[in-house]
């Protein structure tokens, strides 16, 4: 697939800069919606077993894109699940910022209040940023996994897993890959735990998801929520099986095909275009955009450092002139996050030209208003 053709698939209206809160279903994946919502509303005879083999396609496709074998993979229906799954599987201490993405820090305290068998070991962050050093300094013997996002919600940091897995050993690495998931190339042979949805930037759509283990990490983890989908059986009647080994042991129940469908279709397109292409195109509009609010002395607080960002674009203002610029954004009609007093526009591989020049439009209104 080209990169055209992979482009074309994005339909939003100009002046959207939100994808690490949600990204707009891409044509592909709408297309697949509609396609088997239709075979579920006729249920003409024999059309309805393609729905039972939308769980093979979604691990086919996402084994494609991270190189991790399909037996090694489950569908899951949101990120949360999966690290739910992570954290309630885990004994021992697990070290992690308090500074993630609430559903890590709160996965790891609600295991340990229901189960006790695993226990939260705070990381104090550099302004944030889960680094190789500070976890290095932080390490104490009894950490049995650490917890990471591969990019930061709030500040946009990409983190280094390559030096994480050095220092920690063979320790789990566990890691919330939402905001990267689709745009950043990484390493995923390096965690042993990998949990991602298909909402942002694989523009899938809400209940779409998947977790892959290593090896390791299949070992470690018990699945303590395992339903009967998660057995080795296909009917499972009459007794109460154990838990299947690997991946599949932590399905609850069937999952949703029509959300498989759709999720599949999007990795299978990314696949075809590849995601180091994907990722090239992001740094360049990232790169626009920074370029962009420096032309207007805006204050950039996430890194301009490829190897230290991903699609985020973190803006903070002075306090006092939070409000200006959230109004300014609106009144252009730029979409974008604003939380706890700093703006977040989330770039794609997708930038056009008319989002570029809302964009400048709100800047020079936000820098004239402050002026005055």
């Amino acid at each position: 697939m080209s990169m055209d053709d992979y482009l074309a698939g994005f339909t939003e209206e100009p002046g959207y800069l939100d994808y690490a809160r949600v990204g707009p279903m891409s044509r592909v994946a709408a297309e697949e919606t509609l396609a088997f919502t239709q075979v579920l509303e006729r249920a003409r005879h024999g059309s309805m077993d393609a729905f039972g083999r939308q769980d093979d396609r979604l691990r086919a496709a996402a084994a494609e894109v991270t190189g991790i074998p399909a037996d090694r993979i489950v569908g899951v229906p949101n990120t949360t699940t999966g690290l739910m799954h992570a954290m309630f599987g885990l004994t021992g201490t697990v070290l992690l910022s308090p500074r993630e993405f609430p559903s890590v820090p709160i996965a790891a305290v609600r295991a340990n209040e229901a189960l006790h068998s695993v226990q939260p070991a705070w990381l104090e962050t550099d302004y944030g940023k889960v680094t190789p050093g500070s976890i290095r300094e932080q390490l104490e013997s009894n950490v049995a996994a650490v917890a990471v996002s591969l990019v930061d919600s709030r500040t946009g940091y990409l983190c280094d897993l390559e030096g994480i897995r050095h220092v920690i050993g063979d320790r789990l690495l566990i890691v919330d890959a939402i905001q990267g998931f689709g745009v950043v190339d990484a390493p995923w042979e390096l965690a042993d735990v990998i949990v991602t949805g298909g909402q942002k930037w694989c523009r899938a759509g809400w209940g779409t998801g998947l977790m892959a283990l290593s090896e390791r990490g299949a070992e470690r983890l018990t699945p303590v929520f395992s339903g009967y989908t998660g057995t080795d059986g296909d009917e499972v009647w009459d007794e109460v099986p154990r838990p299947a080994s690997g991946a599949r042991a932590f399905r609850v129940s069937n999952p949703d095909p029509i959300a498989q469908a759709r999720f599949a279709a999007a990795l299978e397109e990314l696949a075809g275009v590849g995601v180091p292409a994907v990722n090239a195109r992001v740094a360049e509009n990232v790169s626009r955009v920074i370029e962009l609010a420096d032309e207007f002395a805006m204050p950039v607080a996430s890194s301009r450092d490829e190897r230290e960002r991903a699609g985020i674009v973190v803006l903070e203002p002075e306090p006092e002139h939070a409000t200006v610029l959230t109004a300014s954004l609106h009144n252009h009609g730029v979409t974008a996050t604003t939380r706890l007093g700093t703006v977040r526009l989330a770039v794609h591989a997708h930038l056009d030209e008319e989002t570029v020049e809302m964009l400048r439009g709100a800047f020079v209104s936000f820098s004239t208003a402050v002026t005055y």
